[in-house]
């Protein structure tokens, strides 16, 4: 008996390490079409080219603002508008591009998807943490403006790299809000876009099933990322630049092995990227997190629930399933803009540190300038990104934006505090330089506290106390 209770055992093991490799290795790709009634050729209700599109979308208009001579240039604020509100045939892919063995499948973005654009899925809501009262895409034509005049899209007198600003809040803006606050919210409800009708008439896929597609296509992820590694996603991401060899990556990235990769199905875009970065301590620490997997395994989850329904109404039950795995993904997501902001208030300090020893020695600052002002776009980008979540952030918001401010210090001690009718910026005398040397790391804290926090790149809290007390605080490191 105790031999049989051992067989048994190794049996269930077997089973059930069988079940994990199973899991592990699902793909989102695959699902039968259920709509009720369907004719058509379709085989696969799996749809979210829309998304792949505004994701091309978002890396090219970032190449673009990095485009700038310096001068006025009407041509280059006409194209990047074209990319962010038009819906002009004919927008040439340039970025991500073929890179060496990277080869990508498609050079154009209409063979994606058709009359896409991100002003329309851009948060409409009013930005708090910039002046002028502007939505999401109004800020971001502002930015558009004001890069295509800038050289290499920075403004080095008032502190601005608008390829970074534009980038990071679009992450947010667009592709979190657009998930979090819209498919997996509003579109979960039992009335909206039910699962025994089509999405649209004629559509080869569900209500349920296409608005949970367009959700996984926000994320940008591969369709096979439970295949891979962190580090391997982040290093598709990277065209291969941090692959030993550079060809691994398109090796991670070829899931049906055909020489190319495929941006609808095959690539990592800019959210996935960034959870990949903190899971796989491409940042040379070990996290211990796991986001990328967590959301990618709640979305395929997801989809299986739908898929089971077979084209009927998800029950109560179902929904409320579904509405669970709905919130590890947006609680998880958002952890991600955070741990974002989290390492970018870090980066900030760190340059502060750097100028601050340059002036001392009365050195030249040009370098260490220009890491500050990009790691300045990239903190205030993704501190606006994680304000555009379907969860108003109230007083955490509030203190985030007042330390960040609406522009950074600069050595001068001046700081953009405002935006004049004609679209000028106006700049008044900020705080000392290591008074907002302590925001950064109040901005780092806040994170921990009201996020959660784990990856914590870049950790400078430690000096808080220390600088503090240098500025005469005391204790007052712990209050804003």
């Amino acid at each position: 008996m105790f031999k049989t209770m051992i067989m048994g055992a190794t049996a269930l093991s077997f089973v059930a390490a069988s079940n994990v490799a199973q899991a592990k290795d699902k793909v989102y790709a695959g699902f039968p079409v259920t709509v009720k009634g369907y004719t058509g050729s379709k085989t696969t209700s799996v749809a979210y080219t829309g998304q792949i599109a505004r994701q091309v979308l978002h890396d090219s208009l970032k190449k673009m603002a990095g485009s700038g001579n310096g001068q006025a240039n009407p041509a280059l604020k006409a194209k990047m508008m074209s990319y962010f509100s038009g819906k002009d045939a004919g927008r040439a892919i340039l970025a991500p591009k073929t890179k060496g063995p990277f080869t990508i499948m498609q050079t154009d973005v209409d063979s994606i998807s058709k009359k896409k654009n991100l002003a329309g899925k851009t948060f409409k809501g009013t930005i708090s943490g910039m002046p002028g009262n502007m939505t999401g895409g109004e800020l971001v034509a502002f930015w558009i403006d004001k890069a295509s005049s800038a050289k290499k899209g920075v403004d080095a007198a008032n502190g601005y790299n608008y390829p970074q600003l534009i980038s990071k809040f679009l992450m947010g803006a667009s592709f979190y809000n657009q998930a979090v606050d819209n498919y997996l919210d509003e579109k979960l409800s039992a009335k909206n876009k039910p699962n025994d009708k089509p999405y649209k008439k004629g559509a080869y896929y569900t209500g349920k099933e296409h608005s949970w597609d367009e959700a996984f296509g926000y994320f940008g992820t591969p369709a096979h990322t439970l295949q891979l590694t962190p580090r391997q996603v982040y290093e598709i991401a990277k065209l291969g630049s941090k692959s030993k060899p550079p060809a691994n990556a398109m090796k991670y990235a070829d899931r049906n092995k055909d020489g190319k990769v495929d941006l609808k199905s095959e690539m990592t875009f800019g959210p996935a990227y960034y959870a990949a970065g903190f899971d796989a301590s491409a940042y040379g620490k070990s996290n211990g997190t796991d986001y990328l997997h967590t959301i990618t395994r709640s979305f395929i989850d997801g989809r299986e629930l739908i898929t089971s329904a077979k084209g009927e109404k998800l029950t109560d039950q179902q929904r409320s399933k579904l509405k669970n795995y709905a919130e590890v993904i947006a609680s998880n997501w958002q952890k991600v803009l955070a741990e974002a902001t989290f390492k970018y208030a870090g980066s900030v300090y760190k340059d502060m540190t750097a100028l601050q020893t340059i002036a001392e020695a009365k050195g030249d600052n040009t370098k260490a300038l220009k890491k500050y002002i990009k790691h300045w776009g990239e903190l205030k980008g993704f501190s606006l990104a994680l304000q555009t979540g379907k969860e108003n952030l109230g007083e955490t918001a509030t203190k985030m934006n007042r330390m960040i401010g609406a522009g950074p210090l600069m050595p001068n001690l001046s700081q953009v505090t405002d935006i004049d009718s004609k679209g000028n910026y106006t700049r008044d005398q900020g705080s000392s330089w290591g008074e907002y040397m302590l925001h950064m790391l109040k901005v780092q804290k806040l994170m921990v506290d009201k996020f959660g926090v784990k990856a914590r790149n870049n950790d400078k809290m430690s000096a808080m106390a220390g600088l503090s007390k240098t500025l005469g605080g005391g204790s007052s490191a712990e209050n804003d």
